[in-house]
């Protein structure tokens, strides 16, 4: 099969279109002939050995773990899938080497779900990570129809599921961007602050009582920013700092769940969760995606089109 792959922590440098052997098929999982896998910062950071104190890793490296694809063979003990089916994956594993940025790749059934019949190919691949990071902290925060909700980096990938899973919820939004995605959010079902110095006040004139829960996808204050304007200062959560925990409030490192992930393709075929893809590029332009991504100014999700 073409794989990218890279043999050290050398960033999108190092990032090379191979051939590489089959994945072998576990029993409890599906071989997935993958039609398009989405870029999340994560990726890069991993190939630039941003996760080695935690994950053994294996090289030559594909990195990844979004996908969208068809089941092409089972596993001997995989029953939830038949072969053709249409799915989509989150597919961290025990340890990094075997990704997403290849035409075929083994899937634990434990990180798939059906992909949405309301979805390209592309945009199920970008919702299964940016989606479940998403779902996962609003559902930790406890929020529910009614609370006011602050979104940090609302614009992103992540962030701009969380601000349409808060509405889908009945809460009320109020997304952190730059001004040239105000209209954006506008759309999305949020309301929209700009960054920079005084956020504080400006979400206060927002919310005069204070908010009450608030999602970090972006790092740097807004955790802090965060606690001066909640009603409760534990009911802030980040998957940027997890230093966050030390002031009482909560982080996430997503994890693969089924369950959420069906949830969430049910969100997009109900036409409440929509999927925007910023740019689709070919597998062998993965260096460049992931400049793209290192950039931080992307609105909502870069994706790989495999096959």
């Amino acid at each position: 099969m073409k794989a990218i792959v890279t043999n050290g922590y050398d960033g999108p440098d190092g990032l090379e279109l191979t051939e590489q052997p089959d994945p072998k098929v576990a029993p409890d999982h599906v071989l997935v002939r993958v039609k398009a896998a989405g870029v999340n910062p994560v990726d890069w950071k991993v190939a630039s050995g941003g996760l080695d104190a935690i994950y053994e890793t294996r090289f030559p490296l594909i990195p990844g773990w979004d996908v969208s694809g068809v089941v092409e063979a089972l596993g001997v003990d995989a029953t939830e899938f038949e072969v053709g089916d249409e799915v989509m994956g989150y597919l961290r594993k025990d340890e990094i080497g075997h990704g997403t940025y290849a035409e075929l790749v083994a899937a634990p059934v434990r990180a798939l779900a059906r992909k949405p019949s309301s979805l390209s190919w592309e945009q199920a691949a970008g919702l299964p990570l940016a989606g479940l990071t998403a779902h996962q902290a609003l559902h930790r925060l406890g929020v529910t129809g009614g609370d006011t909700v602050l979104v940090h980096a609302a614009a992103g990938g992540v962030g701009s599921m969380a601000v349409q899973i808060a509405v889908a919820l009945g809460a009320r939004v109020i997304g952190t961007a730059s001004e040239r995605n105000h209209d954006y959010l506008r759309s999305l079902g949020a309301e929209p602050v700009p960054y920079g110095d005084g956020l504080a006040e400006r979400v206060r004139a927002l919310a005069p009582g204070g908010v009450d829960a608030a999602v970090d996808f972006v790092g740097g204050d807004a955790a802090e920013v965060s606690r001066q304007v909640l009603k409760k200062a534990e009911r802030v959560l980040s998957v940027v700092d997890p230093q966050v925990r030390a002031e009482g409030g909560r982080y996430l490192f997503v994890r693969p769940d089924a369950a959420g992930l069906t949830a969430l393709g049910d969100l997009a075929d109900a036409g409440r969760l929509a999927v925007h893809v910023d740019r689709a590029l070919p597998l062998a332009q993965a260096a460049e995606a992931w400049r793209a991504s290192r950039e931080g100014r992307t609105r909502g999700k870069i994706v790989l089109q495999v096959s």
